[in-house]
């Protein structure tokens, strides 16, 4: 499927259908708070829209090397490819259920919108394990 901007094409670089995880987007809202065990928790709030559908898939090294700009990230562990949403960024979490009924949440410690034409993101993200 081919967009159309004006007189460019802008060609998807991987097929929505291959999007099959329904991820939740949520940004940091207002400051820290104690959280009662001499911690602090970070509200969450949604980001508009809240819901995209991406594909997730294992961070190999050598998926690393092209998406981190040659670097070499050991603590990620999924790549995140999804259409392109403005509020992405290191600051975001990313929460979706698995097949099997589990919630998972990621932290998003890179964010590359190809091409620089606001089509489709490419995002690491390191899992947090509870």
């Amino acid at each position: 499927m081919v967009e159309t901007t004006g007189v460019h094409a802008v060609m998807p670089i991987s097929r929505a259908g291959h999007r099959r995880h329904l991820v939740t987007l949520q940004n940091p809202d207002g400051d820290p708070v104690v959280d009662g065990d001499g911690g602090y928790t970070q509200p969450y709030a949604n980001c508009a829209p809240a819901q995209l559908y991406m594909s997730i898939d294992p961070a190999t090294q050598k998926d690393l090397e092209r998406v981190a700009a040659g670097t070499v990230m050991s603590t990620a562990s999924h790549i995140f490819t999804s259409p392109f949403h403005p509020d992405a960024t290191t600051q975001t979490r990313l929460t979706w259920v698995d097949r099997a009924g589990r919630t998972h949440t990621a932290n998003v410690v890179s964010v590359a919108d190809l091409k620089q034409m606001n089509v489709e993101l490419v995002m690491v993200g390191v899992e947090i394990v509870t």
